[in-house]
């Protein structure tokens, strides 16, 4: 039964066509950790199971833990990675372009006031802040 488990998690690691490595630190997980599992060594703990069920919640843990179900749930669905699950304030990430300003402009006092913190985290969400407005 635990080689069967392995073999699921491998192919979820084979399906998002990650390293070992990657989906170690995608996870949460130190890296040796995921290579022990992989050789048999270890058992998967629960705390994993949660971790990865957390960070891929495409992943079936019916499938994954009894082979029961199908991973992935939508086989016609392409392996983008994990669904982004946002719980504050936020908005989709889009990549600003900025000139810089030409050197007569520089001399001016620019007030910079921030607009926006925003916080990647490791498992590929979120979190954006924006200053009070007094």
């Amino acid at each position: 039964m635990n080689e069967e488990i392995v073999s699921r998690i491998q192919a979820v690691i084979d399906y998002y066509n990650l390293t070992v490595s990657a989906f170690a630190d995608r996870i949460g997980v130190q890296r040796s950790s995921i290579s022990h599992l992989l050789s048999g060594r270890n058992k998967p703990s629960l705390d994993f199971v949660m971790k990865l069920a957390h960070a891929f919640p495409d992943v079936n843990l019916y499938w994954l833990l009894k082979g029961e179900g199908d991973f992935p749930s939508d086989p016609d669905a392409p392996a983008l990675g994990p669904s982004k699950h946002l719980d504050v304030d936020t908005e989709p990430a889009k990549l600003i372009q900025t000139e810089l300003p030409s050197p007569a402009t520089r001399n001016i006092e620019m007030k910079k006031e921030p607009l926006k913190i925003v916080i990647f985290y490791a498992d590929g969400t979120f979190e954006s802040f924006h200053p009070k407005n007094d």
